[in-house]
């Protein structure tokens, strides 16, 4: 088992508040830091929300996000410093803006982007100006400066540094008029990674990160890349997705051989999960993934 120190950030600033800052609760909640043998690493508390989308930028929150990367940057950069490996529990995906930006202040990394959806919305097609479905697109450092080059560093990962694997949200994006994922960007969509196989895809996307940001990579989870049969607590519910066992395959594939240097862990809504089941079993999955470590 490695190092790990789990961070909470609950922030919800990039979509809305309707459940997802319970996060971090809820799956300590559950027992993963007992689980993983983690210590805490801190908690990031959001400054308040907004709910007007913002006239100049077209976001909800940007002053909000960009000031909370920063902060959430700094613990995440502490528990780096300290040798440790930081698990975050957010909030939305909006939250994946401050890890990376831990990780800029340093070397060039990679990215493995775990999602049902490819979240590279620019603001104009963004039906609600949420930035939980544009952080790839601003991490690549396209969308409003303010959070495209935060400390003007941006962007935060390199497009070719870039694996998006197990979204399914092509025909939606496309009919929203969702800008396309840059072909130097590697995307290996749902169909792609199920006819290779998980273990396959996931190999591959690991060679694919180590092959060029050789400081290692970030690991970002958004539960909703999961089955909506086996995890319906999410805001944004499409059909299909990875099945418990796939997850945790890519997941145990991604943290061997010492490439990864972090996770984040977002979007599951415990207010949709009231007997505590999918907490549970999403705590199992994460602590068998790690387990598997050694």
């Amino acid at each position: 088992m490695r190092n790990l120190a789990i961070v909470e950030a609950p922030s919800v600033l990039g979509l809305r508040p309707t459940g997802v800052e319970d996060l971090p609760a809820a799956l300590l909640g559950a027992g993963l830091a007992e689980g993983l043998g983690a210590v805490h690493g801190g908690r990031v508390e959001p400054p308040p929300y907004d709910p007007e989308r913002d006239p100049g930028t077209g976001v909800l929150n940007p002053g909000g996000i960009a000031a909370y990367s920063v902060a959430l940057a700094d613990v995440v950069g502490e528990v780096l410093d300290r040798g440790r490996f930081p698990v975050v529990l957010g909030g939305d995906c909006s939250v994946l803006l401050g890890n990376l930006l831990a990780l800029r202040r340093r070397d060039r990394h990679g990215l493995l982007f775990l999602d049902g959806h490819s979240d590279f919305y620019q603001p104009s097609a963004e039906p609600a100006g949420e930035v939980a479905s544009m952080e790839l697109a601003l991490a690549t450092g396209r969308g409003p400066r303010v959070l495209a080059d935060l400390e003007g560093r941006g962007p935060l990962v390199r497009d070719e540094d870039v694996v998006a694997l197990g979204f399914r949200d092509a025909e939606e994006s496309a009919a929203c008029g969702m800008q396309p994922l840059p072909t130097a960007l590697h995307a290996l969509e749902l169909d792609t990674a199920r006819a290779l196989g998980a273990a396959e895809a996931a190999r591959r996307a690991v060679g694919l990160l180590t092959g060029g940001a050789d400081a290692g990579y970030w690991i970002h989870l958004d539960v909703d890349v999961l089955d909506d049969a086996v995890m319906p607590a999410v805001d944004y519910r499409q059909p299909d997705g990875l099945t418990w066992q796939e997850l945790e395959t890519v997941l145990r594939t991604a943290l061997s051989g010492g490439g990864a240097v972090g996770l984040t862990v977002t979007i599951f809504n415990p207010r949709l999960d009231p007997g505590g089941t999918l907490a549970r079993d999403l705590c199992g999955c994460l602590v068998r993934a790690f387990d598997s470590q050694g």
